[in-house]
């Protein structure tokens, strides 16, 4: 063989042993990634595998704590504090004035800061001099100007913050006198007024559960002294089926142990007794004035009864418990369904699980007098619901939308009414809840004052929910802020979306005829001032539409300077008062009902510039203010522009709950108000 033969088979050789070192790096590269991915796999089962028993660990613990939470059910019951009717009191708690930035004079320019510049020659520097003197005097002058506008501000903002202070201890000040003319009647033994009162301190009771029903029927005896009263109980369903949980890995799911039937029983029928004995002792604790001398207390469920199929109250215990032998009892030691059936005398379901009922020995309907029921199933009017009952429906609301509620205490609750707190990532957060019970259109100043909540308990969020409504100078305040506002209609429209109940009067609407919480505001005193103001010295004519969509609804309701006024004058022109150049007054609740919309417009004076456009009205806004000429908020205005004479500047526009929103304008016209006007129907010659 020869060199040359010789050479070329070590070549090929060698490249035969590269290839075949690759092949065997690559495959120790996939044994590599084989291990690799196995002892992944084999953590991540592992993990899973410890994530699932995890859960099923915490599922096991929930069950117990449910359990342990009935068994203690009366003995944490009994360390709630007594309600008491100074609970329900409210402070005048007034935050002091702030006047903020107004606080401070406007500094006057200093004289020494005012010197000549130049002057090579006499006469030059006389002319410096005379051009220092001129710059001081217009400065001093503008200084002057802004000190006087500061102090109008100051004793207008002074002023509009002594009629809410006012307004808010006048607010408290009624709140209190009618929880002491309640008192009052309590002490005299007035049944309406005893009901009421043992039924919020049921309802106000943080002993219970939050899957426990509130459902009371009541009436008072004045006579037996005694009240009688229909409680609702849980239903079986409270006591868990499942004893435990745990994670069957060969199958890869849950397995619930089940809780014995005989122990589930059990516990339902204790729990059932606690309940009895902690409604007794919620009202024996709460009777501050002594006014009852025992109580017939009677234990439902609504349910279908066995017998008929139909939904009814099924009466599961029963006990008459005179004050002088309850108070006696020491409920902590107890045993409860020994207590209730034989210390008391009552009468308890041997199988209330099957629902078989006992006979109540005196029923609320047996009293003669009225009987006041709250958290029933009918559809509950609104308008005439228990404060404290309306409270908590509004917390029931926000806890079926899937956030957690409670409502507070009465007193000091620094005007907040729930609290709720999101538990959404981001977006979520505290939440305070005011509730406005009207039938008249809120004012903003309770929307501002909800404002100030927030920021004082730094909240994420503040909630105003009424029975009415609110009006323009509400919403634009709450624009860009961290506000909502619910009108009653929407209220019932959630109520109903979250399997909720309530109405406002009859067919959902307020009945005439019926007392309202609050008078309402006249339209002699009920209105707004829209103020216009703009930079510029262009005249200008600031002119008002009410309109039905895009037609105004006849020409007596174009107010102009030849037309001051509406013929309801429910919008009418008014002199301005500065900053403002133009006003317009308007009572948004007294327009008439076939109105949509408030249409404002500007136009070129043509007799004061008769060769003027647009182009110089810039900065421009309308404020809000209220009939005291307080500033509620501010509403950009779209600038002017070259060769248009007439501008839309915004509408006003009512939603379908009876709210007004601001709808942003701008779109201008070359040939004048009377081109304006044509596309809203009206001909001007």
């Amino acid at each position: 063989m020869s060199r040359r033969s010789a050479g070329f088979v070590g070549a090929w050789a060698e490249m035969q042993r590269q290839h075949q070192r690759q092949v065997e790096a690559e495959a120790r590269q996939r044994r590599e990634e084989a291990r690799q991915t196995r002892a992944y796999q084999r953590r991540a089962t592992q993990e899973y595998r410890e994530y699932r028993q995890a859960e099923a660990r915490r599922r096991t613990e929930e069950l117990d704590a449910q359990v342990a939470a009935l068994q203690g059910l009366l003995a944490a019951g009994c360390q709630v504090p007594a309600f008491r009717a100074s609970s329900l009191m409210r402070v005048e708690e007034i935050p002091p004035f702030d006047p903020g930035q107004l606080a401070w004079p406007v500094r006057m320019p200093d004289p020494s800061q005012y010197q000549a510049q130049g002057g090579w020659t006499a006469s030059r520097r006389a002319q410096a001099q005379a051009e220092a003197r001129a710059r001081f005097e217009r400065d001093w002058q503008a200084a002057q100007a802004a000190e006087v506008q500061r102090q109008q501000q100051l004793a207008a903002l002074q002023q509009a913050y002594e009629q809410t202070a006012e307004a808010q201890r006048e607010e408290v000040r009624r709140h209190n006198a009618g929880i002491t003319e309640a008192m009052e009647g309590v002490r005299q033994g007035d049944p309406d007024y005893v009901v009421e009162y043992f039924s919020a301190a049921l309802y106000s009771s943080t002993a219970w559960p939050e899957a426990f029903p509130r459902q009371v029927a009541a009436a008072f005896d004045p006579a037996a002294r005694q009240l009688v009263l229909d409680w609702e109980l849980p239903g079986y369903e409270v006591v868990p089926e499942a004893k435990s949980i745990r994670y069957v890995s060969a199958q890869d799911q849950d397995k619930e142990t089940p809780r014995p039937v005989s122990q589930r029983r059990a516990l339902y029928r204790e729990t059932l007794a606690q309940s009895m004995l902690l409604v007794l002792h919620q009202l024996f604790t709460a009777d501050e004035c002594a006014i009852l001398d025992s109580v017939a207390l009677n234990g439902f469920v609504d349910a279908h009864d066995p017998a008929t199929g139909r939904q009814a109250h099924i009466f599961l215990a029963t006990v008459m418990a005179r004050r002088e032998v309850f108070t006696g009892l020491h409920l902590t030691q107890v045993d409860p369904v020994s207590c209730l059936t034989d210390a008391l005398r009552g009468q308890l379901a041997t199988r209330p699980d099957q629902l078989t009922s006992v006979r109540p020995g005196r029923k609320p309907q047996d009293v003669g007098s009225h009987v006041a029921s709250h958290g029933g199933d009918e559809e509950p009017d609104l308008y005439d619901m228990d404060p404290i009952a309306f409270e908590s429906l509004v917390a029931d609301l926000f806890r079926a939308m899937g956030m957690q509620a409670v409502t507070t205490q009465r007193s000091n609750d620094g005007g907040v009414d729930v609290d709720a707190l999101d538990p959404t990532p981001i977006r979520g957060g505290k939440i305070v809840v005011q509730v406005k019970r009207y039938r008249s259109t809120v004012p903003p100043t309770a929307v501002r004052d909800l404002y100030g909540t927030v920021q004082d308990v730094g909240a994420n969020k503040g909630v105003l929910v009424t029975t009415s409504g609110f009006g323009p100078g509400s919403h634009t305040f709450a624009r860009g802020k961290p506000l909502e506002l619910i009108s009653g209609s929407e209220l019932v429209d959630l109520l109903h979306r979250h399997g909720l109940r309530g109405r406002l009067g009859e067919g959902g609407r307020a009945t005439s005829g019926q007392p309202e919480p609050s008078a309402p505001p006249t339209a002699a005193d009920d209105y707004n001032v829209l103020g216009m103001t703009w930079s510029g010295n262009v005249a200008l004519d600031v002119c008002a539409l009410v309109c039905r969509g895009n037609r105004v609804l006849s020409e007596d309701h174009f107010v102009f300077f030849n037309n001051l006024q509406t013929p309801d004058g429910s919008v009418r022109a008014v002199p301005a008062v500065a900053p403002d150049k133009a006003a317009i007054r308007v009572s948004f609740d007294a327009l008439p009902p076939v109105a949509d919309r408030l249409v404002l417009v500007a136009a070129i004076d043509p007799e004061v510039n008769p060769h003027a456009d647009l182009s110089g009205f810039t900065d421009a806004c309308i404020r809000l203010l209220d009939p005291a000429m307080a500033e509620l908020g501010r509403l950009d205005v779209s600038d002017g522009r070259a060769q248009e004479t007439a501008l839309v500047l915004g509408s006003f526009r009512r939603r379908p709950n009876g709210d007004w929103d601001f709808v942003l304008g701008g779109k201008g016209y070359t040939g004048g108000l009377g081109q304006l006007l044509q596309e809203y129907g009206l001909d001007v010659e």
